[in-house]
């Protein structure tokens, strides 16, 4: 069988939240660059594999994806197996958890995350100053997302459960872009947190994927 192809560069935050998916079931992949120097992802193929002229896409044969986090889902469920089954699926109650925790992820703990990298890392490199108010809302703003992990990984082992899943997987590479920045020290507050991103960070497909980020980003 033909390795998968994911489009885009590892340096890539969704990027990333793809491989180490593809890492945890061991698929095989093959990751295809876009050229963003060259406005690749804007040219005459690329909107045809994502048609708003991002990364990642993601190819299985006649399959095209693109949106990383259903491309995730799309690689677990094919690859799901009674071991490796990071969906939760077969069971509804914890299924259903890791979408309410994958929700809270994508739509309060990565906007936040976001907006930091965008003006701590992006706008220097396009010639522009950081907007430090910017910066400083969004770090509050990340701040009551882990009061609300903190509680929660008081009860659980990792955020959707006693389980490791997507959710937490998902986390990863917008946090350790982060935990390079001035602004880290907002995790000490939160011990329980730091202890699961420290576990997090310690599994083998995780290391892997960081290896290939640094590799690309430089």
């Amino acid at each position: 069988m033909a390795p998968v192809k994911v489009l885009g560069s590892a340096a890539f935050t969704n990027v990333a939240r793809v491989l180490v998916c593809l890492e945890e079931v061991g698929a095989e992949y093959e990751i295809v660059d876009v050229d963003f120097h060259a406005r690749e992802q804007k040219g005459p193929d690329h909107p045809a594999r994502n048609p708003f002229g991002q990364v990642p896409a993601f190819q299985d044969g006649d399959l095209t994806l693109f949106q990383s986090r259903a491309i995730s889902r799309y690689v677990l469920r094919k690859h799901r197996t009674d071991e490796v089954n990071l969906l939760r699926e077969g069971d509804p109650k914890e299924s259903a958890l890791v979408d309410v925790w994958l929700d809270v992820e994508a739509l309060n703990f990565d906007p936040a995350m976001r907006s930091v990298f965008y003006q701590h890392r992006v706008a220097p490199a396009l010639g522009r100053i950081p907007d430090e108010k910017i910066i400083g809302e969004s770090v509050e703003k990340l701040r009551k997302v882990l009061e609300v992990y903190e509680a929660q990984l008081t009860k659980h082992r990792y955020l959707a459960g006693d389980f490791l899943s997507l959710v937490d997987l998902s986390h990863f590479p917008e946090t350790h872009y982060f935990m390079g920045m001035p602004y880290a020290a907002v995790f000490d507050a939160y011990p329980r947190v730091r202890a699961w991103l420290e576990e997090l960070f310690d599994r083998p497909a995780v290391k892997k994927v960081i290896s290939l980020m640094a590799q690309d980003f430089n």
